[in-house]
C-alpha cells in the first residue's frame, strides 16, 4: 500500500525540535528482515525426524516472535497514542499502521501454533504450515517496515521523548525469552551493515562489549553451528 501524505489541514510535526534520537527503529528492523528472512532457510535445513536439531530451530523462531510480538504490542500501547495526540495529522498514517500490525499478528499466531507442532514431529509436512506462516511475515514486513520507517520514523524524532524511547528499549529487552540474550544480541548484530560495530559502540558500554567478546560471542558461534546443523549434538 502507498504511502498517504500528510492532510494539509494539519501542522507536520515535522516543523518542531528534534526532541529523540528514534533510529533504534531502523536497526530492530534490521533484525526482523534479517531473522524472518533466513528462517525458512534454518526450517528446511532440519532433516527429517531430527527432534534435536528441530528444537534449536524453534527456540529461534520463538525468539524472533517473541521479540516481534512485544515489538508491535509496545506501539500499540504507548506510540500510537502519543503520535495521536501530539501529531493528530498523522492520524491516517497511524491507522495504517494499526492495520497492518493486526494483519500481521494472525501470521505471527499461525507460525507460533505451526512450530508447536512441527517441533514435536519435525517432517516435511508438518513444516509446510511453518513456512506458508513465514510466507506471511516476510510479505507484511516487506510493507510495513518501510511504510513505518518513511512516514512513522521521521515523527517520532519530532513527538517522542528520549525517556519514551528508552522505554520502549527496555520493553524489548524484557520480552528476550530467558537463557536467550545472547542469542538476541549476536541476531542484532548480525543484522546490522557493518556487522554490529557501530550499534556495539552507540549502545554497549566498555564493559558489556568486553563481556560479549568474551562470553557472548562464543556461545553465539555455538548456536548458530547448532542452528545451521554445523555441529553434532
Amino acid at each position: 500500500m502507498s504511502a498517504t501524505p500528510l492532510p494539509s489541514s494539519g501542522a507536520s510535526p515535522l516543523d518542531g525540535p528534534v526532541t529523540c534520537d528514534a533510529s533504534g527503529m531502523i536497526e530492530i528492523h534490521r533484525l526482523f528482515r534479517h531473522s524472518f528472512g533466513e528462517a525458512a532457510a534454518l526450517v528446511d535445513g532440519v532433516a527429517e525426524g531430527d527432534t534435536a536439531h528441530a528444537a534449536v530451530v524453534a527456540d529461534q523462531l520463538h525468539l524472533i516472535s517473541a521479540s516481534l510480538h512485544a515489538h508491535h504490542e509496545a506501539e500499540d500501547e504507548r506510540l500510537w497514542p502519543a503520535i495521536d495526540e501530539r501529531a493528530p495529522s498523522c492520524a491516517l498514517h497511524v491507522e495504517r499502521m494499526k492495520r497492518q500490525h493486526a494483519e500481521m499478528l494472525v501470521h505471527l499466531n499461525a507460525l507460533d501454533r505451526a512450530v508447536a507442532v512441527w517441533l514435536v514431529d519435525p517432517t516435511r509436512t508438518a513444516a509446510q504450515p511453518v513456512r506458508s506462516a513465514l510466507v506471511g511475515i516476510n510479505a507484511s514486513l516487506a510493507e510495513h517496515l518501510p511504510d513505518e520507517e518513511t512516514n512513522i520514523v521521521p515523527v517520532m524524532e519530532h513527538t517522542i521523548t528520549e525517556r519514551e524511547v528508552d522505554w520502549f528499549a527496555e520493553h524489548g529487552r524484557a520480552s528476550t525469552p530467558k537463557g536467550q540474550q545472547w542469542n538476541m544480541l549476536g541476531a542484532i548484530l548480525d543484522a546490522q551493515p557493518d556487522g554490529g560495530a557501530e550499534w556495539k559502540k552507540k549502545h554497549l558500554p566498555a564493559p558489556a562489549v568486553l563481556a560479549w567478546r568474551w562470553i557472548g560471542a562464543p556461545r553465539y558461534a555455538r548456536y548458530r553451528a547448532a542452528l545451521e546443523g554445523r555441529v553434532t549434538r
